[in-house]
């Protein structure tokens, strides 16, 4: 049976200071990180968003790690904030729920020190709706509600622009705000935090929804979604991250080597039918 570890109060409560801490200017240098080399006879600890990220690692921790000489202990993290946070404390080892744009932001904003050290997999972000069928029954009026941090907001108001529901500012992409929309065709939009949007569905007309809280939320991208992003040249794809300086850590490399296996492209195929897709080379 799989056992999920939860966060506890006291590392909530370590990760939060550490985060006012590093808005004030404090936070640690990468260089006090700890030896890369790491400790191999201890569990190596990550923090990950509980689907389809800590389903994974637990299918790695079950299936593959020991065979590798890793031990790995899988810890769920239910918001986007604490699990950089902790990883940066030393609170765990790594992390593994993000993609670049939203740690390049994360890392600017709070003084941390966090880098990928492999890509894993891509979750399409998607447009969903409880009354609507087709993207065309948007109409003027209606509120969509979209994620209210930098980077999956940005993207959310780009697959809108895209499928022709706004209008932006040329150029903005992914960075696009609710001031750079130019034209809201009548359209109202409220922003939450992406954990909270897919609940937010039966009181809204639409959403956008990550794929991770989408596929929590029971929603299959692939078949539910009206509108989802294309794979093809998307910049977000999710993977496993450390504190600078923890790179070559063994366990790290480790685990790094076995979440791009082949074994691994199977799980997220089989398992998410085309809801996550593997974002290694094994993929192709």
């Amino acid at each position: 049976m799989r056992k999920n570890i939860k966060l506890t109060a006291g590392i909530a409560a370590t990760a939060a200071l550490a985060l006012g801490l590093t808005a004030c200017g404090t936070s640690s240098d990468p260089s006090s990180s700890k030896d890369a080399a790491g400790s191999a006879d201890k569990p190596l600890v990550v923090a990950a968003s509980p689907t389809p990220h800590a389903d994974i690692l637990n299918f790695v921790k079950d299936n593959l790690a020991e065979k590798a000489g890793l031990k790995l202990e899988v810890k769920e993290f239910t918001d986007y904030v604490l699990p950089n946070t902790a990883t940066d404390t030393g609170q765990v080892d790594a992390n593994f729920f993000q993609h670049k744009p939203y740690l390049d932001d994360f890392n600017k904003k709070n003084g941390t020190h966090i880098v990928p050290v492999v890509d894993v997999h891509l979750e399409p972000l998607g447009l969903y709706s409880k009354s609507l069928k087709s993207v065309k029954d948007i109409k003027a009026g209606q509120t969509i509600a979209v994620p209210n941090d930098t980077t999956n907001g940005g993207r959310a108001l780009q697959l809108l622009a895209e499928n022709g529901l706004i209008t932006i500012k040329p150029g903005v992409g992914t960075n696009a705000k609710l001031s750079d929309i130019t034209d809201k065709k009548g359209l109202e939009f409220k922003e939450l935090e992406a954990a909270t949007v897919p609940r937010a569905l039966n009181d809204v007309d639409a959403a956008v929804i990550n794929g991770n809280y989408a596929i929590e939320a029971k929603l299959s991208p692939a078949k539910d979604a009206l509108v989802l992003e294309k794979a093809e040249g998307n910049p977000y794809a999710n993977f496993l991250a450390v504190k600078a300086g923890n790179e070559k850590d063994a366990r790290v490399q480790k685990l790094a080597k076995l979440l791009n296996s082949p074994e691994v492209k199977k799980y997220i195929e089989d398992t998410y039918k085309g809801s996550v897709i593997p974002a290694f080379g094994a993929a192709k």
